[in-house]
């Protein structure tokens, strides 16, 4: 096991001046592949998406990024819950994947705010008197929103796209700050995959709006 982690660890090449490992190699890979799964509503972005928490919990504790390590880690256990939500889809029938895009309801967005805040302020400070964390609130808020916004990814609530789009804009500074400049790009990549993903699940959910009252024609 130990052979493996210092692989993962070793660096694979130099980008902008900074070693990249080939454990955030893997994890810009399955990252790119998650997204644009959730994107296209492929129910196979969840397994994915666990392989990159695995890579992500090995290459933000390296970096000590402990509230993102965290995040991953509570990440694998969401993505097993989106992924028999997804499954199960809409009548509860295992592999139906036909789960509806809805909008959040206003209790739902006003919890997801007030969640984001308290967390954010919550986890900043214990990062700050029990770790050697340097970078406490973006780390702290990126895990906060991160969480919320996987949970209402796993619903479909179509809102959680810009949810993730202010996630990524904190994120890529943060990860350029700590050398990790592979992950930064990956994120910027992300932004335009949340944006993809943004415009497509609106059309379909214009689409599906539209069905009820073609139906009653």
């Amino acid at each position: 096991m130990d052979t493996i982690i210092d692989w993962l660890n070793a660096t694979a090449f130099t980008l902008i001046g900074n070693p990249v490992s080939w454990v955030e190699v893997i994890g810009f890979a399955t990252g790119a592949a998650c997204v644009w799964g959730v994107a296209r509503q492929k129910i196979w972005n969840w397994p994915v998406g666990i392989l990159n928490n695995i890579a992500f919990v090995i290459l933000f504790l390296g970096a000590g990024l402990y509230g993102e390590t965290l995040l991953q880690i509570i990440f694998a256990g969401i993505a097993i819950y989106g992924w028999i939500k997804w499954s199960r889809g809409a009548g509860g029938t295992a592999g139906s994947n036909d789960l509806p895009i809805r909008n959040a309801t206003r209790v739902e967005a006003g919890t997801g705010v007030a969640a984001v805040v308290l967390a954010t302020v919550s986890i900043a400070f214990l990062l700050h008197t029990g770790t050697d964390s340097q970078v406490p609130i973006p780390d702290a808020f990126v895990l906060a929103a991160s969480l919320v916004a996987t949970y209402a990814q796993a619903k479909k609530i179509f809102q959680h796209w810009y949810v993730w789009i202010v996630i990524d804009l904190v994120s890529i500074p943060l990860y350029f700050s700590r050398g990790l400049a592979l992950t930064a790009i990956l994120y910027i990549g992300f932004l335009g995959l949340c944006l993809y993903g943004l415009v497509g699940w609106n059309r379909l959910r214009s689409t599906d709006d539209r069905k009820p009252a073609m139906a009653g024609v």
